[in-house]
C-alpha cells in the first residue's frame, strides 16, 4: 500500500475569480500529490463582514490591478476567465448566497457532483457573463454539469430549509475559525498540524509542505 493521501479543504465561493484559478489547480494535482480534497462552499460576503476586510473591487486602484491580475492569471493556468461587462454589479450587488446554498445542498447529498456544479456555476459568470443568482441560472448550471432536471429541482427547493442555511453557516464560521479574512483559503492537515494558505498563489509553497511533511 502507498502512502494515505494527505487532507486538503479548499474553502470556496463562486463569487471569487481566485478561487476558480485555485480550485482547478488542486483538481489537477490531487492525484499527483497524492492528497484528499475536501471541497468546501463558503459564503464570502460573511467571511468578508466577519473579519473587517472590503472587497478589493471597492479601490479603484485595486479593482483595475485585479481585472488585469484575474486575465494574466486565467491566461497561465490555462482556465477560460472573461470578466463579466458589469463588474461592480456582479461583484458588489447580486451576490451569490443562493448559488453557494445550492452547491451547499449539492455537498450534502450528491457531493460527487459537486465538483461539476461549481465548475459550470464559475463558467457562467466569469467566463460567460451569464448569471447565477436566478433559479433557472442555477438549474441550468447543475444540468449543464450533468445532473437530472429533477435533481436539481429538488435541491433547489432545499436551498432555503434551515438543514441548508445552518450548513452553509457552519462552513463560513469554519472557515472563519483558521483565520480566513476572504477566498479561496486552502487547509492543509499534516503531521497534526493545520496550515492555513489564503489565495490562488500559494502552490509553490503548499507543495513545499507536501513534499517536507510526507503522509
Amino acid at each position: 500500500m502507498g502512502p494515505v493521501p494527505r487532507t486538503l479543504e479548499l474553502f470556496y465561493d463562486v463569487l471569487s475569480p481566485y478561487s476558480w484559478l485555485g480550485f482547478e489547480v488542486l483538481c489537477r494535482y490531487k492525484n499527483i500529490w497524492n492528497i484528499s480534497l475536501q471541497l468546501r462552499p463558503s459564503f464570502i460576503a460573511g467571511i468578508m463582514k466577519d473579519s473587517g476586510n472590503q472587497p478589493p473591487a471597492l479601490l479603484p486602484r485595486k479593482a483595475q490591478y485585479l481585472r488585469n491580475d484575474v486575465r494574466l492569471l486565467g491566461q497561465y493556468v490555462q482556465v477560460p476567465m472573461h470578466l463579466p461587462k458589469d463588474f461592480f454589479s456582479v461583484i458588489l450587488e447580486k451576490g451569490s448566497l443562493s448559488a453557494m446554498r445550492f452547491l451547499t445542498a449539492v455537498s450534502m447529498e450528491h457531493p460527487e457532483m459537486l465538483e461539476k456544479v461549481s465548475r459550470e456555476l464559475w463558467m457562467r459568470v466569469w467566463s460567460r457573463d451569464e448569471d447565477i443568482t436566478e433559479p433557472q441560472s442555477i438549474l441550468a448550471a447543475a444540468e449543464k454539469a450533468g445532473m437530472s432536471s429533477e435533481q436539481a429541482r429538488g435541491l433547489l427547493e432545499k436551498i432555503s430549509t434551515p438543514k441548508v442555511k445552518n450548513k452553509l453557516k457552519e462552513t463560513t464560521e469554519a472557515a472563519c475559525k483558521y483565520g480566513a479574512f476572504g477566498l479561496p483559503i486552502t487547509v492543509a492537515h499534516l503531521d497534526n498540524q493545520t496550515h492555513m494558505l489564503f489565495g490562488s498563489d500559494r502552490m509553490e509553497l503548499l507543495a513545499h509542505l507536501l513534499v517536507f511533511r510526507p503522509g
